[in-house]
């Protein structure tokens, strides 16, 4: 096996403690956290050398986290030998199901009414993890000018969430 890209290594030692911490959130266990953190790196070292974004970091490493969370749902309902109809507390009721969908529906309308490099920039920030100084360079457009369309973006969010409170 090669060594590593630099730029790949480089970036993630730069992001390690909080691509750990990030993983820590959704998995609730230190050292899984860890461990799904090196798995991360791993993944991309074998894959084809591409461009290795921090976006592409984080996402890799939040879908694995996810999926050891829903593979362990799987052997927990395995092991229970397929009795845990009343007692599987992880499945939400398809009415829940319903209500967080038309949630979320709602919140990705209102945030379209934004300008399209506003919603680009408010997903990549908070979708790819990108800093406000990447996104500027990926965009050719000035730091001041991203921090003003996340604060758009941020607006939007927080009217939708009053409008959600209210109802």
């Amino acid at each position: 096996m090669a060594n590593p890209p630099h730029s790949l290594l480089k970036m993630f030692l730069s992001e390690r403690s909080r691509l750990v911490n990030r993983i820590k959130r959704i998995v609730h266990n230190d050292a899984l956290a860890e461990d799904l953190a090196q798995e991360t790196f791993l993944k991309l070292w074998r894959r084809p050398q591409g461009d290795d974004t921090r976006g592409l970091l984080y996402r890799t490493a939040q879908n694995l986290a996810f999926d050891y969370l829903r593979a362990q749902r799987v052997r927990q309902r395995y092991q229970q030998g397929g009795q845990n109809s009343e007692m599987d507390d992880t499945s939400p009721d398809p009415e829940t199901v319903a209500e967080t969908v038309e949630r979320w529906e709602s919140l990705v309308q209102a945030l379209e009414t934004l300008p399209s490099r506003a919603q680009r920039v408010f997903l990549l920030n908070r979708v790819d993890g990108e800093t406000y100084a990447a996104i500027a360079k990926t965009l050719g457009v000035s730091v001041s000018t991203v921090e003003k369309d996340m604060m758009s973006a941020m607006r939007i969010c927080r009217e939708w969430q009053r409008r959600q409170d209210m109802s």
